[in-house]
């Protein structure tokens, strides 16, 4: 009833996350997650308020009610479940890219260094359980090298930094698409989870969504 009445949806938003959301040139926010909630909020009669926001604050900003919903990107999992709601609506993977000419296998990259975006279920979950693989088995650990922004990951896989890049299906895609030829699939994709828009614990806000 307070969304109603209020007549909007206030939304946290992280950027650049590109093709999900991120800004065009003329700096509108835009992105297949983001034409999505602009549908949804049309049918519900609200126009969308977005704000953006450090991809680790944007959960505790809508516990916290700041926000009324998030969206970027987020897995549905079972600990971020312990702290909101989720509206699932699409199923993504991770896959990983590499320089062409290079060999990187995500299941067996003990030692290598792997660009990620921090707090992203790749830096929090599948990499650390990768790399504690390889030292059970004796190996080195894999590098985990954490950046504040996708952009940032990826332009360090295109420049050499590191030796493979780990995201979302279909933010690897995009990259790869368009780095003309910098970049290439490392392996195929694997893990597939929900995307999943949180709400605050409880809140009726999800079922309208």
């Amino acid at each position: 009833e307070d969304v109603r009445n209020s007549g909007k949806l206030v939304v946290g938003v992280n950027i650049p996350y590109a093709p999900n959301e991120f800004k065009d040139a003329g700096g509108k926010i835009v992105g297949f997650d983001v034409d999505l909630m602009n549908a949804v909020a049309g049918v519900l009669g609200l126009t969308v308020d977005y704000r953006e926001s450090d991809f680790a604050k944007i959960i505790p900003s809508i516990d916290g009610g700041t926000y009324n919903v998030g969206i970027s990107s987020f897995t549905d999992t079972k600990e971020r479940q312990k702290s909101v709601d989720f509206v699932d609506y699409f199923s993504a993977g991770t896959q990983w890219a590499q320089r062409p000419g290079t060999a990187i296998d995500p299941s067996d990259a003990c030692g290598k260094k792997v660009a990620v975006q921090a707090t992203t279920v790749q830096e929090t979950e599948e990499l650390p359980a990768k790399s504690k693989a390889c030292t059970d088995a004796g190996k080195p650990a894999i590098e985990i090298v954490k950046f504040d922004s996708q952009d940032a990951a990826t332009n360090a896989a295109i420049l050499g930094q590191v030796d493979a890049m780990s995201a979302d299906s279909p933010v690897t895609a995009y990259a790869i698409k368009q780095s003309k030829g910098k970049l290439e699939p490392a392996g195929e994709i694997f893990e597939d989870a929900p995307y999943g828009w949180p709400v605050k614990k409880a809140s009726p806000l999800a079922e309208s969504l």
